[in-house]
């Protein structure tokens, strides 16, 4: 007894110590600039959520968030790297429900656990996928899409992002749903795919709705319809999948904020407090709003359950199809 007892006792004071020394550094918190990175090109979706967070972030922690485009096999290169990094804070990663909740399923070998290689911040926005379409494209319903793919098997091309993203996914899950046989051409990321939707090199695509916003309202791009469980307020005339007679072909995306797992629990706290905050903001709800999207408030816990809920329905799909990226 005489030999534990001291030791219990240095144990319990190394605990109060590591305790203390945590609860000061999350005080100091941030002394230095924070790296944001992105897993995908720069000008898309996923982006543009990134760059109007960290805007308001920076302001409220009083230290620069420098974003890093990490793109790359759907995001899976990026978030990897960020996985890999040290859990102190200064290195986040902004994701959504492809990184998190389709990569690990989709593709064989990820190198990344969502639920044991980072600690959820929170959520931040969803947005949902639309099929949109060049001008010229004669099609102007789902119901006219389906019928022109059935007429031509596999000479339909149909433009999304990379494996991995929701774009991806749902064009498979509408090939499926519809019974078609159509052509899916990959884009590096969501710009390249929007311009070269602009430019007429692919009539048709599923993707976000934000880097293509004003050429759908500017009538250079035109929506065929919108995959949410209702129609978009700054979209009211395109009708929802359902009306359009695909009932419950949905396809919204989730965005969070990241941290490695180990980053501790009073500096997470801290993120996830100014988070809520900032996505609060008049100027990033209008933001968001403007970019087809809707504000999300959660804590880490309820951020990991959705994490949870989204990964079941999105790799119950992948399996369904037989989808597979090794």
């Amino acid at each position: 007894m005489s030999v534990s007892q001291p030791l219990t006792r240095w144990a319990v004071a190394a605990l109060l110590l590591l305790v203390a020394t945590a609860r000061a550094a999350a005080q100091d918190y941030p002394t230095h600039p924070i790296t944001l990175i992105v897993p995908f090109p720069a000008g898309g979706g996923v982006d543009a959520v990134a760059r109007i967070v960290a805007d308001k972030l920076s302001h409220a922690l009083g230290q620069p968030i420098v974003i890093d485009n990490r793109g790359g096999a759907g995001g899976v290169i990026g978030t990897r790297l960020a996985a890999r990094a040290a859990p102190d804070g200064y290195t986040l990663v902004m994701a959504h429900t492809g990184t998190t909740s389709i990569n690990p399923t989709l593709y064989a070998n990820p190198l990344y656990d969502p639920r044991k290689d980072f600690t959820p911040i929170g959520l931040i926005s969803s947005t949902p996928i639309v099929i949109m379409a060049h001008p010229s494209f004669k099609p102007k319903t789902i119901g006219d899409v389906i019928a022109l793919a059935k007429s031509a098997p596999g000479k339909l091309n149909i433009g999304t992002p990379p494996m991995g993203t929701g774009g991806y996914l749902s064009a498979e899950l509408f090939k499926a749903t519809a019974a078609i046989d159509a052509t899916i051409v990959l884009y590096k990321g969501t710009g390249p795919l929007t311009n070269d939707l602009l430019g007429g090199q692919v009539p048709i695509a599923f993707n976000v709705m934000a880097p293509a916003m004003g050429n759908l309202q500017a009538g250079t791009l035109r929506a065929i319809a919108v995959l949410g469980p209702q129609r978009s307020s700054l979209l009211p005339d395109v009708p929802t999948a359902a009306e359009s007679g695909l009932p419950g072909f949905e396809a919204v995306l989730h965005y969070g904020l990241l941290a490695p797992a180990g980053t501790p629990a009073p500096v997470v706290a801290r993120l996830n407090a100014e988070l809520r905050k900032a996505v609060q903001s008049d100027d990033v709800v209008a933001r968001i709003h403007a970019d087809g999207g809707d504000m999300l408030l959660s804590t880490p816990a309820a951020y990991t359950a959705d994490i949870d809920q989204e990964e079941r329905k999105w790799s119950a799909l992948i399996k369904k199809l037989g989808l597979r990226v090794e």
